[in-house]
């Protein structure tokens, strides 16, 4: 609802064009007023930021608009005023001191619809201001690392000898300035000169799940076709600029929510899809989950002792490696020291990398390389064995045009966008067609075409996560060094059914810790002027542990949005206090002298005595901060076709030769971070796609 990636794409080159009334525009620069109201101390950047407002609003879709100028018309009416015990005034027309009441009333309101809206114009504000320049020279954000090299000891190379056993970069004299060039991409993009594409596969998306699908399926001797919606970008695209690397490199700009923003959805878009932009971490599924799958959903050759050598095999090809213990970040040893002190498990963890020189910009495109992901390793691989590539082409349409055999011939309608900027329409043709779009993607097509089981588009999985900030005496500055390195799994089976929840450290950018952060004026003020001595912290939930009530919904409109619907369990809830309590402890053991959590109104714990405070307080939608960047199981493999998306191969039920390759094939949420997984799953698809096809 509040940032488009369109919008922030195009923002210099399309002309601004008015998207709100003079009145909503005046209520949006008065909430402007009080959200931030130190950007408005001077009037030319008051005026700078305003301008910007209005260009992502100008950016968004034509819904977005919509229910975007109705929030503003809502909240800045007289009734509106009511609702806060105010006199029936404008928002326009009260006092700075009632426009705060009005406003923190809305945030904390026992009505969702309101608080939905505060939170709507909270978040486009301070995402706007918080990744503009003024505001990062203020808060201490030292921005891209290769314009600058390493400032910090937990930054740059490594002093010692290089060595294969690990991810990381050493040297025996790194320097202070360490400028690594920027990788440069050996994939070419297919050269049209046909309007009808033909191939033995084609692979739709290019993330964990398709870029692997293809290398799999090219190396077995199949002609493939990948067709990806997003560009193909590389280390001179990557430029470590974060307003420039959500617009280009996530989904609506990084602004991607349910549709009550309950929860913001990171994920990936472009050639190398999540795999461009996750934070390298690599956890094998855990048996029990492997075992609740078999078991529950009648998953094939997928129990723990199958799996093992396919992990063995992945974790080779992408170079996961234990992250040594020198490497860490001052965040990632808030973890493990925090957690040795109160006796609690944690550890390091591998992440795929190789030569890492630790810039701290993971999750905006690893400009050096040093990432092992679908951009470095399998798609290369593919188009080595004679894949073909075509980037920026949306499938719009999947047809089965014939209905014999195993593998009947697919048609799909392609929407390609040229290097001009001109869109033509293609077909593309194939026995076997995988699906690789993303557990929002993926089923939004499946329910275009009229494909898939009674769960397409439903179970959707989120692993449901809120942050929990330290405030240190030291310096942390988050935003340097590899962001996730250290796991605490002490509380990964709170129940009896293995959910429970995991804690991890990530990396902390303006643009994307800022809303997260709670409240506004001076309070969130006084937070963000604390930037390079928070240290965050990550609760992540294995949501389900309630069936059927944590259940997540995908839905495509008929106007070609997109509809995402959540619902967070009671027990869920619970686990992610407890979770939440945890972290507060781990952080008060560090050493910090206060902790912050996403709760709205926010919490500020002094001491270590007070973290039982964070118990029984309200966990509804926009009561509290959640954001997912692993998002699964709206496809999901299953025995049985009415409740699952796919059958245990991955086929579409009802679509022979139709298969799905990413997170939407997870049964369940997994309860790790799940590129892994992906990867494992669909390479024993793929093989077992591929010999299905040899034999046919």
């Amino acid at each position: 609802m509040l940032v488009s990636r369109r919008g922030l794409r195009y923002l210099s080159v399309v002309p601004h064009r008015p998207a709100l009334s003079p009145t909503q525009r005046a209520t949006l620069e008065a909430a402007a007023r009080r959200i931030v109201p130190h950007a408005f101390t001077d009037p030319a950047r008051g005026d700078a930021l305003m301008r910007a407002l209005l260009a992502r609003i100008g950016g968004l879709s034509s819904r977005k608009q919509r229910d975007l100028r109705l929030a503003l018309t809502l909240f800045g009416s007289r009734a509106s005023a009511l609702t806060s015990g105010l006199l029936p005034r404008p928002f326009l027309a009260q006092s700075p001191e009632r426009q705060d009441r009005q406003f923190e009333r809305w945030l904390t309101s026992s009505v969702a619809a309101f608080r939905t809206i505060a939170q709507a114009i909270r978040r486009l504000v301070i995402f706007t201001e918080y990744t503009t320049p003024a505001a990062h020279h203020e808060i201490g954000y030292h921005g891209p690392y290769h314009t600058r090299g390493p400032l910090f000891s937990w930054e740059g190379v490594l002093p010692g000898a290089e060595t294969d056993t690990e991810p990381v970069a050493r040297a025996a004299a790194p320097g202070t300035a360490h400028h690594p060039p920027p990788f440069t991409s050996t994939l070419t993009p297919l050269a049209l000169d046909e309007k009808t594409l033909r191939a033995d596969a084609i692979v739709i998306g290019t993330g964990a799940g398709g870029a692997v699908a293809a290398a799999r399926l090219a190396e077995s001797g199949l002609d493939v076709l990948i067709l990806e919606s997003g560009a193909l970008r590389d280390g001179h695209d990557f430029t470590e600029v974060e307003l420039d690397a959500l617009g280009h490199l996530y989904a609506e700009g990084g602004q991607r929510t349910t549709d009550d923003l309950g929860v913001s959805i990171v994920q990936g878009v472009g050639v190398g899809g999540g795999t461009n932009v996750n934070w390298m971490v690599m956890l094998r599924t855990p048996d029990w989950v492997l075992d609740e799958w078999a078991t529950a959903h009648g998953t094939e050759g997928m129990r723990p002792a199958d799996l093992a050598p396919t992990f063995d095999q992945i974790e080779d090809e992408v170079h996961a490696r234990i992250v040594p213990d020198d490497a860490h970040s001052p965040s990632n040893r808030i973890i493990l020291d925090g957690s040795a002190r109160l006796g609690w498990s944690a550890r390091s963890v591998r992440i795929n990398a190789r030569g890492c020189v630790r810039t701290g910009f993971c999750g905006y495109g690893c400009r050096t390389g040093a990432k092992q992901g679908g951009l470095q390793i399998f798609l290369p691989r593919a188009q080595a064995a004679g894949a073909r590539i075509l980037p920026n082409a949306t499938v719009e349409r999947i047809r089965i045009v014939e209905r014999k055999g195993a593998f009947p011939k697919k048609r799909l309608t392609v929407r390609h966008t040229n290097a001009s900027g001109e869109v033509h329409v293609l077909r593309a043709e194939a026995p076997i067609v995988i699906v690789a779009g993303g557990a929002i993607e993926t089923p939004a097509l499946l329910q275009r075409s009229r494909m898939g089981g009674g769960g397409t588009g439903r179970f959707l999985r989120l692993h449901p996560t809120t942050g929990v900030f330290g405030r240190y005496d030291h310096p942390i500055y988050g935003a340097g060094g590899i962001p996730m390195t250290t796991v605490n799994d002490q509380f990964h089976r709170l129940d009896a059914n293995g959910y429970g929840v995991w804690i991890e450290s990530p990396p902390l950018h303006p643009g994307i810790g800022a809303p997260a952060a709670s409240g506004f004026g001076a309070a969130h003020r006084e937070t963000m002027l604390a930037f390079d001595h928070l240290g965050a912290l990550v609760i992540l939930a294995r949501d389900g542990a309630q069936r059927g009530q944590s259940d997540g919904e995908v839905r495509a409109r008929r106007d070609g949005s997109l509809s995402i619907g959540y619902r967070l369990s009671a027990a869920d809830a619970r686990h992610l206090e407890e979770g939440m309590v945890a972290a507060a402890r781990i952080h008060f053991a560090a050493g910090a002298t206060s902790v912050i959590t996403g709760h709205s109104p926010g919490i500020t714990l002094r001491h270590d005595r007070e973290v039982d405070r964070l118990r029984g307080l309200p966990m509804g939608a926009n009561q509290i901060t959640l954001f997912s960047a692993h998002v699964n199981g709206t496809a999901r493999l299953g025995a049985d076709r009415t409740t699952s998306g796919c059958d245990p191969h991955g086929e579409v039920w009802g679509a022979p030769g139709v298969f799905v390759a990413d997170g939407s094939l997870l049964p369940t949420a997994p309860g790790v971070n799940p590129q892994e997984t992906i990867m494992a799953l669909v390479t024993v698809l793929a093989d077992r796609i591929a010999r299905r096809y040899r034999t046919a």
